[in-house]
């Protein structure tokens, strides 16, 4: 079909169709497919993390906690270029094309990841994996928020983000048949763990092929004429599974056909036309990047080395653990469509950054028990689970359509290299270090960024809420 030149100006009414579409069973196949992604993380996270003290003994790799913290820090670094690399091509090729890509990437990775034979070879297995599940953060969170109506927005982007805890209570059931040694040795079941997560993305695969492009991303590339096609079919889908007609669309709105996005333009959108919410982004990201995975990637060394869990039986208290955190995003999540983005994303960093100084303090005077402490927990993650969702939420929807790809890789890449990478490592040391006065100034450095983070949203939060994407960028 033919295209418009990059720079042509035209009128499209796409985007009100899409927005005013009522939530059918076509939106929720979406969700199931792209949402996906979150809960391969979370199983990846789970089986890495659930795995962490079986990898210590002499007959599987006989790692150290440092070199099980590095291995998990290799995961995120992987995620980071993972995000970088493919957050660009997202924006260049299109939704569809790269969450193709990703999916296959993580799928082959977390395969091999089952016949690693030294920490280097897991280390380099799972930054491929990793590479992954980065490049899938700014393909599908794109494609999520363009092909939802804006009025559910929020609480959608919460919810599929909050799918990664079922994906940490699915690996946890596993780790738990599977790291039984009366079920498997040791020595085998560690390797079996990892085959799951492969077989759970080629099943991905097969619903991916039927999610349709963007029709935003076809508009933003002057592919007219695909997009009213695309559009045309969804709608079709929409009115047959709702059984009568589609209310009417808003009115049309001009647009520009932008073609290939330069960095230079990247960056002046992100740091001249935007810094306000480029600071926002930063902000949100990091802090709830160094909290989570510095809490979750160790939490399983902190059972088995203060509180006597056998490893094999640390699945037991990462369920209700992810329970707590899968309930959060769900229960809170309508309340970022109602009462606003602002005042939630405020409420619920500040919530959590009080919560972990206070987890530290109690850490300190020795009142936990393994199952008291995962109770702890389930009250923070509960709230702090809405808060991290909200960030990428967050960042998916305050920029352009033509680069929401690399702004969510460069977002998630600096929060996590930032935040993220360090933390595993930070924390694996205090835990190794066998004082929990130790491990609490990790909870004490996770509150101060929670609680920084939520007074730069005070300050630079902005108005999304049942807003339109193209609305929404046009405020500076």
């Amino acid at each position: 079909m033919n295209r418009l030149p990059p720079g042509a100006h035209f009128t499209s009414d796409i985007p009100a169709r899409m927005d005013r579409l009522p939530w059918s069973a076509w939106h929720a196949r979406v969700v199931v497919a792209l949402g996906i992604t979150w809960m391969l993380d979370g199983l990846e996270v789970t089986l890495v993390g659930s795995v962490a003290p079986v990898l210590s003994e002499p007959d599987t790799l006989g790692l150290t906690d440092a070199q099980i913290g590095a291995a998990a820090t290799a995961y995120l670094a992987g995620a980071v270029a993972g995000a970088l690399v493919f957050g660009r091509l997202t924006d260049a090729f299109g939704r569809k094309r790269l969450f193709l890509v990703t999916l296959s990437i993580y799928a082959g990775a977390t395969f091999l990841s089952a016949f690693a034979w030294s920490f280097a070879s897991l280390a380099v297995l799972r930054a491929l994996t990793g590479a992954g599940i980065g490049g899938e953060y700014s393909a599908v969170n794109s494609a999520i928020d363009e092909l939802i109506p804006a009025r559910l927005r929020g609480r959608t982007d919460l919810l599929v983000n909050g799918t990664y805890w079922l994906g940490t209570a699915v690996g946890a059931v596993l780790t738990l048949v599977l790291l039984d040694p009366r079920v498997l040795p040791h020595v085998i079941g560690w390797r079996c763990v990892f085959f799951v997560g492969a077989v759970l993305g080629c099943v991905i695969m097969f619903l991916r092929h039927h999610v349709p492009e963007s029709p935003r991303w076809l508009l933003l590339h002057g592919r007219v004429g695909e997009a009213e096609s695309v559009t045309s079919l969804i709608e079709r889908s929409v009115a047959a599974s709702r059984g009568g007609r589609l209310p009417p669309p808003g009115p049309p709105r001009e647009l520009e056909a932008k073609g290939h996005v330069t960095f230079g333009a990247i960056a002046r959108v992100l740091f001249r036309l935007y810094p306000r919410r480029t600071a926002l982004g930063l902000a949100l990201m990091t802090a709830q990047a160094f909290a989570y995975n510095g809490v979750f990637f160790t939490y399983p060394l902190v059972l088995v080395r203060f509180h006597g869990v056998p490893p094999g039986r640390v699945g037991l208290y990462l369920i209700p653990f992810a329970i707590g955190n899968l309930l959060g995003p769900a229960v809170l999540g309508p309340l970022f469509d109602t009462v606003g983005r602002r005042p939630m994303i405020v409420a619920t960093y500040g919530t959590s950054g009080v919560l972990l100084a206070a987890i530290g303090v109690a850490l300190t005077q020795d009142v936990f028990t393994a199952t008291t402490q995962t109770v702890a927990w389930c009250v923070v993650f509960f709230v702090a689970s809405a808060a991290a969702s909200s960030a990428y939420l967050t960042v998916s929807e305050i920029f352009p359509v033509e680069l929401r790809g690399m702004a969510i890789a460069v977002f998630f890449a600096v929060g996590t290299g930032a935040g993220g990478a360090l933390s595993p490592l930070l924390f694996g040391s205090l835990v190794q270090s066998g004082r929990p006065s130790s491990v609490a100034v990790g909870y004490y450095i996770a509150a101060a960024l929670m609680l920084a983070a939520a007074a730069v949203a005070a300050w630079l939060g902005v108005v999304a809420e049942r807003r339109s994407l193209e609305e929404i960028t046009t405020d500076r």
